[in-house]
């Protein structure tokens, strides 16, 4: 009993620091941590496509058109047309964008990605092991939930 409290506490620990350095983050510079990520991707990787941001971020192409909509509409992003093929729409950073991220708090990514990126192969396959395991015990979830960011870092 008291280790699964213990257990239960450190998940406290782990959801709680997430949403405080997402809320730190968007009282800093205005933007969700979930918009600060997609920037970091962008700088790291400019022309991206929303599929392939998506898929960077491991979140639905619709989350990311969302996210993409707030940062355009406030010029932190560009959107630019493929001249080969007009369907491809490549995305970058603006002047503006680039100067919001460098002033942002960091991790850009979030803390949990950050953490996790940190994480040793065995230490890594134990994590995934055992939320599978907590996952399964759950039992009925909807599959979309892997693909939606944390509520607090919209």
């Amino acid at each position: 009993m008291a280790a699964r409290l213990a257990l239960l506490q450190k998940f406290r620990i782990v959801i709680r620091a997430a949403q405080r350095h997402s809320q730190w983050v968007e009282k800093q510079c205005g933007v969700s941590g979930a918009q600060l990520w997609v920037m970091q991707e962008l700088q790291e990787h400019p022309g991206l496509r929303v599929g392939e941001l998506a898929r960077r971020m491991a979140i639905h192409q619709t989350t990311v058109s969302n996210l993409l909509y707030g940062l355009e509409k406030r010029g932190l992003i560009g959107k630019e047309r493929d001249r080969s093929d007009q369907r491809v729409v490549k995305l970058s950073l603006s002047a503006d964008g680039r100067a919001l991220l460098d002033a942002a708090p960091k991790p850009a990514r979030g803390l949990l990605p950050e953490a996790m990126r940190k994480l040793d192969p065995a230490a890594m396959t134990l994590l995934d092991q055992g939320l599978q395991a907590l996952i399964d015990g759950i039992g009925l979830l909807d599959e979309d939930f892997s693909s939606q960011p944390l509520p607090f870092m919209m």
